[in-house]
Order: C-alpha cells, then sequence, then structure tokens
C-alpha cells in the first residue's frame, strides 16, 4: 500500500500545499489549504493509498490560522 502524504506549507503570499515532493496552491489561510487537502486525501483513500496530513502549529504571534490578526 503506498502513502499519499500532504503537508500545509507557508508560502510568499499565505499558504502552499506540499504533496509528492511538489508545492502546490496558494492559500490565504492554513484552514483553506487543510480543506483543499481533505477533497485529495478523499480520493486516495478510496484509491487504497494510506494519508497523512501535516498542518503546522501557529508561530509567535501569528494566528491560529496563519493570517495577519487584525488590530481590536
Amino acid at each position: 500500500m503506498s502513502i499519499a502524504a500532504y503537508s500545509v506549507k507557508r508560502a510568499k503570499d499565505g499558504w502552499s500545499v506540499e504533496h509528492d515532493g511538489e508545492l502546490g496552491g496558494s492559500y490565504i489561510s492554513k484552514e483553506a489549504a487543510f480543506e483543499a487537502i481533505a477533497m485529495a486525501a478523499s480520493n486516495a483513500i478510496k484509491d487504497g493509498h494510506e494519508v497523512r496530513i501535516v498542518v503546522p502549529g501557529h508561530e509567535g504571534k501569528e494566528a491560529a490560522l496563519g493570517v495577519p490578526r487584525t488590530p481590536r
């Protein structure tokens, strides 16, 4: 059985998805990137693959979803 591994990665203007060593897509938040992964992962599961998804936690003062915080 093969493994379909997906990872959300920081990109220049937001977030991208890494799959099979290649970055693809441009997403405003980690959540949006994860939703794109979920669609692809669903198909991988149907094809019999093991699926692994990695989404990084927030760093420092970054918002949990990885979008800039707006001042209150």
